[in-house]
């Protein structure tokens, strides 16, 4: 087998590769607004109860309208999973890794496609969701290729006249509440790792971002995967969620969204309810509060660099997102001045005109950074953006504070839109202890030509994944194992090695000989 690499990103400035997501829009803009069902044991089930999926760079566009699972749909998926599940279970690894490797090529064939709808439903600019697809692309190679590996179990040891094995088997059913601002890679990736380790699947999109959900469950099928395998059951916390998560035959939780959602999750699971035989198992990313530590001798030019692409790619809807800035105090007004005026640089609007920053998801978020950005005026200095527009769409213009404390409420809350706050430090120390003075841990950066400090912070900055001398986004799979100490979650690694075996239990036969 070729050995794993991850999908090359597209080059936006070869003409040939702008025409071609043009054509991809074209692709989307035909099957913009239709109605879409939802998917149990094969099955298309089209309800009464639809929510729409809007464009939120053009909030008048729908991109389509879902039926909305209710109790009596999710236990109809819930009894579907059950019984594929004692078949699906049976499969060899060869073929469960096969429908992974099948899908990614057709997701392939298709890239501009499925780009051109993450712009529309996802609002990404065209860099961003270009990276979302060649990662959903990326997970799916990835985890055939690991799932292999655990085809033979583990070496253990055996004795005179005993042979002893460890092998994988996996959980049950699970249940995937997938996110939306990686509304392709994370609901991929968490699907395929649920499916490939031969468990069944109800998959719960973020409405906010389903029909891309349902395109992919579409490409599954298309790839081989038996009936009732995934099961595309979008609908509300109220309705279905809580139902499935506090369900007595629900084996496992995969979450990725808010901090609060997820700590009711955590909670909720725990709770072993009547007829339930398992503890369940829980993989939650719960978010961050990222901090970008600039160094006293660090290159501001990189520095202010990988501050506004951290910040403000995707306008800072990533949890991996730089919020915080802890710049020693001898280099801080340098380093401020090149990130403010980097930050007027970049144009905001329709991300399918090839903008820098596009929209924000929706209403509300829009108005919960509203809020953050009152505050941010209140505890410091506004030195460029703080102004929305919400007529066309949901816009929020890149805003840089400068003047903060380390724990001023705008360097402590997670506000999940394109704001960034700065704070100093008076020495290295310093700097990495308010870097780590928040309830989060999930990613953080460090801009220094220091080895000494480099190796520092390696050893005392606690977050999940920590870089040097670049920004603090952009996890490649395989290369850069993702997930999160603290509040940011279980700490899950997704596109690690050891990913999959979260999705199995292990399993020790020993036979007298």
């Amino acid at each position: 087998m070729i050995p794993y690499k991850h999908e090359p990103f597209t080059d936006f400035s070869k003409e040939e590769n702008r025409k071609k997501l043009e054509e991809g829009l074209n692709t989307v803009k035909g099957y913009l607004g239709q109605d879409y069902p939802l998917i149990i044991g094969g099955e298309h089930v089209m309800t009464d109860d639809k929510k729409e999926s809007y464009n939120p760079a053009n909030k008048q566009e729908t991109i389509g309208n879902l039926s909305q699972a209710n109790q009596e749909h999710a236990q109809k998926a819930m009894d579907v999973a059950l019984e594929t599940f004692e078949s699906w279970r049976k499969y060899p690894f060869e073929f469960r890794s096969d429908v992974l490797f099948k899908a990614a090529a057709i997701i392939r064939k298709r890239k501009f496609e499925f780009t051109a709808l993450l712009v529309k439903e996802g609002g990404k600019p065209w860099k961003e969701a270009d990276a979302d697809t060649a990662e959903a692309i990326d997970f799916l190679e990835y985890y055939g290729r690991n799932h292999l590996k655990l085809r033979d179990g583990e070496h253990v040891e055996s004795r005179a006249g005993e042979y002893n094995q460890f092998h994988y088997i996996p959980l049950g059913v699970g249940l995937v509440i997938s996110p939306w601002n990686f509304a392709f890679a994370i609901m991929a990736g968490t699907t395929a790792a649920s499916m490939v380790t031969g468990n069944t699947v109800l998959l719960k999109p973020s409405s906010r971002t389903s029909v891309i959900a349902y395109k992919f469950v579409e490409v599954l099928e298309e790839a081989g995967m038996p009936k009732g395998v995934v099961n595309f059951i979008p609908g509300s916390s109220r309705d279905i969620g809580d139902y499935l998560v506090e369900h007595k035959d629900t084996r496992f939780i995969s979450f990725t969204g808010s901090r609060d959602v997820g700590t009711k999750i955590f909670e909720k699971a725990a709770v072993v309810q009547e007829g339930q035989t398992h503890l369940k198992r829980v993989i939650a990313e719960m978010g961050g509060k990222d901090t970008i530590v600039v160094d006293s001798d660090a290159d501001l030019e990189l520095a202010a660099e990988a501050i506004v692409y951290s910040a403000f790619g995707f306008s800072g809807q990533k949890c991996s997102a730089c919020s915080r800035v802890i710049a020693l105090e001898d280099i801080h007004d340098e380093l401020l001045e090149k990130v403010v005026e980097k930050t007027k640089d970049l144009k905001v609007g329709n991300p399918e005109s090839n903008v820098d920053v596009g929209p924000v998801i929706d209403d509300s978020s829009l108005e919960k950074i509203k809020k953050y950005i009152e505050i941010g005026k209140e505890e410091g200095k506004l030195e460029v953006g703080g102004n929305t527009e919400n007529e066309t769409g949901h816009f929020v213009y890149p805003t840089v504070f400068s003047g903060l404390k380390h724990d001023d409420v705008v360097m402590q809350e997670e506000i999940f839109g394109p704001v960034v706050g700065f704070a100093t430090a008076k020495d290295f120390d310093q700097a990495i202890e308010y870097a780590n003075a928040t309830d989060y841990g999930l990613t953080g950066a460090v801009i220094t030509q220091n080895r000494h400090h480099i190796e520092q912070a390696r050893r005392d900055f606690h977050v999940g994944n920590l870089y040097f001398n670049r920004g603090c986004t952009a996890a490649i799979v395989g290369y850069q194992p993702f997930g999160g100490f603290k509040m940011s979650g279980t700490d899950s690694k997704a596109g690690g090695p050891d990913y999959l075996a979260l999705h199995m239990q292990g399993k020790t036969s020993s036979e007298q000989l």
